[in-house]
């Protein structure tokens, strides 16, 4: 079994503003917060493996977990958060008035055939998350549960590829856990 957790709060997520594939770290309720997960996963007893996303943000909520749970975490760069390109650092203010709040708009619902100029589309983006996920699946013994700790735009990809969830222009809480 998978379970989907995003990394915990940084200053960008409370900025409103595009982090992209940059160096972000956690602050410190995002620090806060990856120990709650930490502390969820723990009372689950049933995780047995974890993969992370190699960006800052998600290195240092899977490290929280891990040393928690004993377990070292594979690193999988298919799971890296969508490449934002030009919209990277900026904030969605700022987007919206210079790219249109329609821009931002597809951006939001993840229209497939978009992305940021510079970056990365949807489509692409989901070209390379779907296979980390069957890679993990394929990898799992049984009995195994296996942590993915990665970014809000990866799980909103995978629930809608795998459980034919449709995409909101809602954004997945910090530290959600989402069984896959």
């Amino acid at each position: 079994m998978i379970l989907l957790a995003r990394h915990g709060r940084t200053a960008y997520n409370d900025e409103g503003r595009f982090q992209g594939r940059g160096p972000v770290p956690l602050d410190a309720h995002g620090r806060t917060e990856a120990f709650a997960l930490a502390d969820a996963v723990v009372a689950r007893g049933d995780v047995t493996r974890m993969v992370a996303s190699p960006l800052t943000r998600a290195m240092e909520t899977a490290a929280i977990v891990a040393s928690r749970l004993g377990l070292a975490p594979e690193v999988d760069p298919r799971l890296a958060e969508t490449d934002t390109g030009d919209w990277t650092d900026r904030t969605y203010a700022d987007v919206i008035a210079t790219d249109g709040q329609d821009a931002y708009d597809r951006f939001r619902a993840l229209e497939p055939a978009f992305g940021a100029p510079g970056g990365e589309t949807f489509a692409d983006q989901l070209a390379r998350v779907v296979p980390a996920i069957e890679d993990a699946r394929e990898a799992e013994g049984p009995g195994d549960v296996t942590l993915v700790v990665c970014h809000g735009n990866v799980i909103r990809l995978l629930l809608g590829h795998f459980k034919g969830a449709q995409p909101t222009h809602e954004a997945v809480a910090n530290v959600h856990l989402e069984a896959l």
